[in-house]
């Protein structure tokens, strides 16, 4: 499929603001005739067709899209990313108009989610990307959007049966057997292996519980360790807790050679382990970012699996925008790569 060159393309190509190329490819102001010729010149090797833009410069259209997220609190960095992405594609959009609100929900709230859904619906948006952390919340929502006839996006999580567009996210189930085949290969086959959710009410949480099916699953059909598979629900971050709970987990399975943390809140089990004198076990976690990256740096945390989420984010908002812009249908379901991430590469990343 051959790609549609933007004007933003042909920007960055010649060092020159969007707004430079516009004025110069709809002969709108003035601009120097060297940097007219330069932009003319990218734009023909680019083979840059206008005719979409032209129709969008005909249409008053304003697409009003609607993004309720996560908030991004001091201790989950993660949900801070997507709102870059999602504006990085109302960019990329130019010259279309599109009008964006963020919802920001308290992650594990289910009143709260209610609350900036109710907010939400009255805004009255054209189109919604939504997170659907909370499983039941979510479902219900999506049937007052299926109801309006308003289209909607999931990202990161996907929720199946549902009436939504597309879901662009990681594929969890084979996320949690990508992490436990990094500690079957690591720690001896005879070592119980932790595994740590740092959340409320875990079966209402549907990415994490399909990242624990599918670790589960890899020792079931292919993983060579015996060790027992021990799991442990912390329903906060606060480091007394953490250290509570851990701590009896600790004293009543002394044979424990490696954890796997759920979520992207790894570097609160890695901050334990290096106060506790416990950095020889063996950590495997998700998202780089933060004191995720500090401590994958110190080399407590071993592996970090990423999703891309300003990537994930950009292109949903895209998926979303072409299907009420143009009436483009997307698939279903787009999975991003699911990154493995260590010491060595992390600046890669």
């Amino acid at each position: 499929m051959t790609k549609t060159v933007r004007i933003k393309d042909i920007a960055e190509k010649a060092g020159v603001s969007i707004g430079t190329v516009d004025r110069v490819l709809h002969n709108r102001g003035e601009v120097k005739t060297d940097t007219k010729n330069k932009i003319l010149a990218i734009a023909n090797k680019l083979n840059y067709k206008p005719n979409v833009a032209a129709r969008a410069l005909k249409s008053p259209t304003i697409h009003k899209i609607a993004v309720l997220l996560p908030r991004s609190d001091d201790d989950n960095l993660f949900w801070s990313k997507h709102p870059i992405g999602i504006e990085q594609g109302k960019e990329s959009i130019y010259p279309f108009a599109c009008k964006l609100e963020f919802f920001y929900y308290q992650m594990h709230n289910p009143a709260h989610f209610n609350k900036k859904a109710d907010a939400l619906l009255k805004w009255q948006p054209g189109g919604v990307i939504m997170a659907p952390i909370l499983k039941n919340e979510s479902v219900e929502l999506c049937t007052k959007l299926d109801d309006l006839q308003i289209p909607y996006a999931f990202i990161d999580t996907n929720i199946e049966n549902t009436g939504n567009l597309t879901f662009i996210g990681e594929d969890a189930y084979q996320a949690g057997r990508v992490a436990a085949s990094l500690i079957d290969m690591s720690v001896p086959a005879h070592k119980d292996i932790l595994i740590v959710n740092i959340v409320k009410n875990l079966e209402n949480i549907q990415h994490l519980n399909h990242r624990n099916q599918g670790f589960l699953s890899y020792f079931m059909d292919a993983g060579i360790n015996t060790g027992l598979k021990i799991s442990v629900e912390i329903p906060s971050t606060e480091p007394k807790q953490v250290k509570e709970r851990l701590d009896k987990v600790f004293t009543s399975n002394p044979n424990i050679g490696a954890v796997f943390v759920s979520s992207s809140r790894t570097f609160v089990v890695a901050d334990y382990l290096e106060k506790n004198e416990r950095q020889k076990l063996f950590l495997v976690g998700y998202e780089l970012f933060g004191k995720n990256s500090y401590f994958l740096q110190q080399r407590v945390i071993n592996f970090l699996i990423g999703q891309r989420p300003i990537e994930q984010a950009e292109r949903t908002f895209k998926n979303l925008f072409d299907f009420m812009a143009h009436h483009t249908i997307p698939e279903k379901k787009n999975y991003q790569p699911i990154d493995i991430i260590n010491a060595e590469n992390m600046d890669l990343h």
